[in-house]
């Protein structure tokens, strides 16, 4: 069975890591390729989380850069057809909801290979946020769904799927998270700023609804330095939002912006956080495992089972709702949270159970 197992952001290398260790195990049976699109390719969002996370130099990289969501995945799609024209594989393994998600699946599918899923069947509803289009079109040609959730596979049932094709496997990037945990590495801004452990906010900023318009921006960021009561909040920033920001001058005591962090010096900041306020949905399913009160910046989540069940509450983009779940967070009122069935570190373990059975 020859396999490729696709990477093409931040988010996929979390989710990739786990899975190629426990394919080194099967060798024999399972011939793996590592393709990294090349999507995101600055080293802060890309190269050391392969360092850091012990993934092995791709065996290709289609090296596309950066563009516009339509010429990116039209890049990718070319390129990728083009490595499978001259060295084809039987499946390829996708993860997530990246352009590069979308665009290899839509490439191998029309080579009549198989398409894999990791974290299929997630929705968030929204037909606004980009990746809720690659979701949409790679759970469409998906021949096998490797789920997170009960909700996601209840979303599949719903589109029409048979239950042949979904297995319920849990969450590959928890593998990476509880493995890598005793490895977090403590950033130079913790000990620059003598931070206290649960003494401060981590805030992540990055989706347009909150960061394309300035004013609104300067407003969210506002009202997060009011909220925290004069606790430190460190700003790890994101390149896009970076741009945004050197136009709008906010400033104040408390707030430390610092560029994109590693993934073990980041989630030791998290870990021994205060708080967490941002608009990513990976870092929901983090701060749920590590019981860390979690505030999201959006209207919805792809991700509800951080809500019903973990720590996360899903707070909504307009800056006056912050106030309320900043009090609730200095009164001790937030909820305590669980973690969800099946997070257990032994996601990507079944997977490649599952997977020797193709073999």
């Amino acid at each position: 069975m020859k396999l490729d197992i696709i990477a093409g952001a931040r988010p996929n290398f979390m989710k990739i890591a786990p899975i190629i260790e426990e394919l080194e195990k099967e060798k024999d049976k399972i011939q793996y390729r590592l393709v990294h699109t090349g999507q995101h390719y600055d080293k802060k969002m890309s190269g050391n989380f392969f360092e850091q996370l012990g993934i092995p130099e791709p065996d290709v990289n289609l090296e596309v850069g950066s563009a516009t969501q339509a010429v990116q995945a039209a890049r990718i799609m070319e390129r990728y057809e083009a490595l499978l024209l001259d060295a084809p594989a039987d499946w390829c393994l996708v993860v997530g909801d990246v352009t590069s998600t979308m665009a290899c699946s839509i490439a191998a599918k029309k080579l009549n290979m198989g398409v894999i899923h990791v974290e299929g069947g997630i929705r968030s509803n929204d037909l606004t946020m980009p990746e809720e289009i690659n979701r949409m079109v790679t759970d469409a040609i998906t021949d096998i769904f490797y789920t997170t959730s009960e909700v996601a596979n209840n979303n599949l049932r719903n589109l029409g799927h048979s239950e042949s094709k979904i297995k319920y496997v849990g969450n590959t990037m928890i593998d990476t998270l509880l493995k890598n945990m005793p490895r977090f590495k403590k950033p130079d801004v913790h000990s620059r700023l003598n931070l206290e452990n649960k003494g401060y906010f981590v805030m992540t900023l990055h989706r347009p609804a909150n960061v394309d318009e300035e004013r609104k921006l300067k407003q969210l960021i506002d009202e997060i330095i009011k909220g925290a009561n004069g606790m430190p909040v460190i700003f790890p920033v994101h390149p896009r939002t970076a741009k945004i920001l050197k136009n709008i001058g906010v400033k104040a005591s408390n707030l430390h912006m610092i560029e994109p962090l590693g993934y073990l010096e980041f989630n030791y900041l998290v870990k021994n956080s205060y708080a967490v306020v941002t608009d990513s949905g990976g870092i929901t399913e983090e701060t749920t495992v590590m019981k860390i009160p979690c505030m999201t910046l959006r209207d919805n989540t792809e991700r509800p089972e951080t809500i019903t069940v973990g720590t996360n509450e899903l707070v909504g983009t307009d800056p006056k709702n912050i106030a309320p779940y900043m009090k609730k967070l200095h009164n001790g009122e937030w909820k305590l949270g669980d973690i969800p069935y099946l997070w257990d570190g032994s996601t990507s373990q079944r997977i490649v159970q599952d997977l020797l059975t193709l073999a």
